[in-house]
């Protein structure tokens, strides 16, 4: 039934993609235009009426979202589909780690089956490491993941000498070993490692289908063709439009490549179903490649266009509108601010706090934001993984969680396991051997295990919340090692792995979070969303488009603005600064704007003096009562002293604690009852 009802719901268009079974097929997806849609009824028609199995499908996404709805419709369909059946389901990460262990010969590579995943992060601090345990000669240290990225492919090429003329291609040499010794993959690892082994499986899947393929890089898809057999169907997705990802390597001829490398037929869907008539026009003058986009819905209201002096002006200036816009009728949550740069968000979040606007900031938090957390991983990674001896120097060098053990002394330990010197590095010796063949229900059975009340300062005033964040974090250990029926020594292995691929959701939020907020977040970030109403901060000649950029770099924040634009349902602001504050932004409208059809939009130019006026006394007036707000907060600030930090802001205080903000240092909680501090003033 499910499948009947969405098959009726396709235009002409996606029908023939979805009935198409060319060898090779592209599909140039307008925005808008049901690809998702087109990709899962695909699947869909495949398993159900040409009786595909679904394990000789792989179908690869380049987002944990898109690969998650694709599951879950399946999944809908048949509900006994089981993971194995479902490897080959996911993004090129993802998929290429299922491969590498279940069906690739991964020995091969120098590692077991049970391999780890190290993440860009942490890889860059083991090379750090490295260079300087071997005494390399490193430049520019401070960027070197940056670094690493860029000149990784030319030491791959057999390079002699980096770019720099230092010991770069050596301290690679050594990375690799040192990952093979600790039986870990980096990202970069799982599609080359699991690449070369492709080519010599005899195991090819019936169907290769790609979401996004114009974010597909060079090395995916090497992947891709070494996956391909000759009996092997390709059908891929996706809108050059809508590359905005090249400095992560995406490629900009890649529908070029797939129609040369495979012979691919092209096909298109043209039709936006998002979109209002006038966004849909605008946003053309934006498209490249002399595509069009046909929309099917009728003009609607004109795009608005407005001036603001600076970023502080037009935070106030939002908030207020933004209340007004709640206050008719419309949800917070189908309201977001998009910006070029990160930064352009702080001033937003200080007014809209103030304002009492609800927000969120889509800006991925990580473990390395809560100590306690990023702490009780490396517990975890060590008791897993008994070669990640770094893992095990974070643990027990840990300044407020571990042992106190020095940077030197903490060789010791390993060198000389002696049973009862430190009982944490015990229990991570004996987790193997504990929990290899018993599933554990309860989230206080793997805190006990640990000692952890010992171990997460019981006299600290963020005890409380410490204990209680690891022990979600416990129970997140459980609950998927249940799920997947899993012993749970298998399992905690198996969610270090998953969550180094996909993030950990770090700490416990509200159900359907951000459903009624106010979204604020980067072009960049937008990508894939739709709102209701849409405002476009910022669009001034060097800070959107950024200064500085190439003819390259020129046509990608070109198709940043088109993207950005086509997230608008029905409402669509653009704005400017006279005065923007950024360096190398100039003052007035940007060149994006001047590109618009004038008879679009409504521009605050075009109003008479009257009206403009009107809305400046009302700016003013909010403006004036935020400056005021201010000016008494910045007079009651008050101030503390403390015998390590030094002196530092007051934020709050009560019967048993000060809580206090210290520059270089951040946020600091501590109980009256110690007289750790003192309040000056």
């Amino acid at each position: 039934m499910y499948y009947e009802e969405q098959w009726e719901r396709l235009n002409e268009y996606q029908r023939a993609a979805v009935l198409d079974e060319s060898p090779a097929c592209v599909v140039n997806a307008n925005v808008g235009s049901g690809k998702t849609t087109v990709l899962i009824a695909k699947i869909l028609y495949l398993h159900i009426e040409k009786k595909v199995p679904v394990r000789s499908m792989t179908v690869l996404t380049f987002t944990n979202k898109a690969a998650g709805e694709i599951r879950e419709r399946l999944l809908k369909i048949e509900p006994g589909l089981t993971d194995e059946e479902l490897a080959g389901f996911g993004t090129f990460h993802s998929v290429a780690m299922n491969f590498l262990r279940s069906s690739l010969p991964v020995e091969k590579a120098g590692r077991t089956k049970d391999f780890m995943i190290i993440e860009p992060d942490e890889e860059a601090e083991l090379a750090l490491r490295l260079a300087k345990e071997r005494k390399l000669n490193i430049k520019y240290k401070n960027r070197l993941k940056k670094r690493m990225e860029q000149e990784y492919a030319a030491f791959c090429q057999g390079k002699s000498v980096s770019r720099y003329k230092d010991d770069l291609f050596i301290l690679f040499q050594a990375l690799q070993e040192e990952k093979k010794r600790q039986n870990k993959m980096s990202f970069a690892d799982l599609i080359e490692i699991s690449t070369e082994l492709l080519k010599e499986e005899n195991e090819k899947p019936a169907w290769i289908i790609i979401d996004e393929v114009q974010d597909s890089d060079r090395k995916q898809m090497d992947f891709i063709t070494a996956l391909k057999g000759e009996q092997t169907r390709l059908f891929a997705v996706g809108d050059p439009n809508q590359l905005i990802y090249s400095w992560r390597g995406s490629v900009e001829t890649m529908f070029y490549f797939l129609k040369h490398q495979f012979g691919a037929k092209e096909l298109s869907l043209p039709v936006n179903y998002r979109s209002s008539g006038t966004i849909l026009e605008a946003a053309e003058k934006f498209l490249q490649y002399g595509n069009t986009v046909a929309g099917s819905r009728e003009a609607g209201s004109p795009i608005l266009v407005r001036n603001h002096y600076d970023a502080f002006q037009e935070a106030v200036y939002l908030a207020q509108k933004i209340r007004q816009m709640n206050e008719k009728g419309m949800d917070y949550g189908e309201i977001a601010v998009f910006y070029r740069l990160q930064s352009q968000s702080e001033i937003l979040e200080n007014v809209f706090e103030k304002e009492g606007i609800p927000f969120t900031v889509s800006l991925r938090k990580t473990l390395r934001d809560i100590p306690v957390l990023e702490w009780f991983v490396k517990v975890l990674a060590y008791a897993c993984n008994p070669e990640d001896i770094y893992a095990a120097e974070a643990v027990l060098t840990h300044p407020s969680y571990g042992e106190g053990a020095g940077k030197k002394g903490w060789k010791s330990f390993l060198a000389e396991p002696e049973e009862g010197r430190s009982r944490i590095f015990d229990r991570m010796r004996g987790f193997m051997h504990t929990f290899s063949e018993v599933q554990v229900q309860e989230p206080e059975q793997i805190y006990r295990y640990f000692l952890l009340d010992d171990y997460l300062r019981p006299n600290a005033a963020s005890f409380v919340e410490d204990r209680e964040m690891v022990l979600d974090f416990c129970k997140r250990l459980t609950d998927y090692s249940s799920e997947n029926h899993r012993p749970f020594f298998e399992g905690t292995s198996e969610f270090l792995r998953s969550s180094a691929l996909y993030g950990i959701q770090i700490l416990k939020t509200e159900e359907n979070p951000g459903r009624d907020k106010v979204r604020l977040m980067t072009l960049h970030a937008s990508k894939g969303l739709e709102f209701t109403s849409v405002f476009i901060i910022g669009v001034n000649d060097g800070l959107l488009p950024l200064a500085g950029r190439g003819f390259e770099e020129e046509e990608e924040e070109r198709r940043l603005f088109f993207v950005g634009m086509t997230r608008a349902r029905e409402y669509l602001e653009l704005s400017y600064y006279t005065n923007p504050g950024q360096p190398r932004a100039a003052g007035g409208p940007g060149r994006y704007l001047k590109m618009l059809p004038r008879h679009l939009l409504d521009w605050e130019e075009d109003k008479t003096p009257e009206e403009k006026q009107a809305n400046l006394q009302q700016l003013r007036k909010a403006v004036s009562k935020e400056m005021n707000r201010v000016q008494v907060e910045k007079q009651e600030v008050k101030k503390v002293r403390h015998a390590r930090y030094g002196t530092g802001v007051l934020i709050s205080e009560n019967e048993m604690t000060v809580e206090a903000e210290f520059e270089g240092y951040g946020k600091k909680e501590f109980l009256k009852a110690f007289g750790e501090v003192e309040i000056l003033g």
